[in-house]
């Protein structure tokens, strides 16, 4: 079994579902979003099953510093953004064969193991 990883390398979220997986000897691909950002396809995979706005990391700095809190937006023009500014996003997402999970959620990690 592997797992995607899409994060931001120095990120401790990130860090701690590598280490999560590594420790369980799961084959990891880690996509460094400041470098790559997420394909269409796979940022609707995670808005399709968690909606777009649970994905938004609304206590961060970068969701402060961009405003989102008092503009309003089309969803199209947020998912530019997110392209943009990937720490907009609660940050690991990760992704085994069908599960997801969203942030730093060790309890959705260890259902990917099932």
């Amino acid at each position: 079994m592997n797992v995607q990883i899409f994060g931001i390398k120095g990120s401790q979220a990130s860090r701690a579902a590598e280490r999560f997986f590594k420790e369980r000897s799961v084959g990891i691909q880690f996509v460094d979003l400041k470098v790559k950002p997420m394909a269409p396809g796979e940022i609707k995979r995670f808005t399709d099953k968690f909606g777009l706005q649970s994905l938004l990391d609304t206590e961060s700095a970068a969701y402060a510093d961009s405003g989102l809190k008092y503009l309003k937006v089309t969803e199209k023009e947020l998912l530019a953004k997110i392209e943009r500014d990937p720490k907009l996003l609660k940050l690991p997402l990760v992704r085994g064969g069908n599960k997801f999970a969203v942030g730093q959620d060790e309890a959705g990690w260890k259902g990917m193991l099932g």
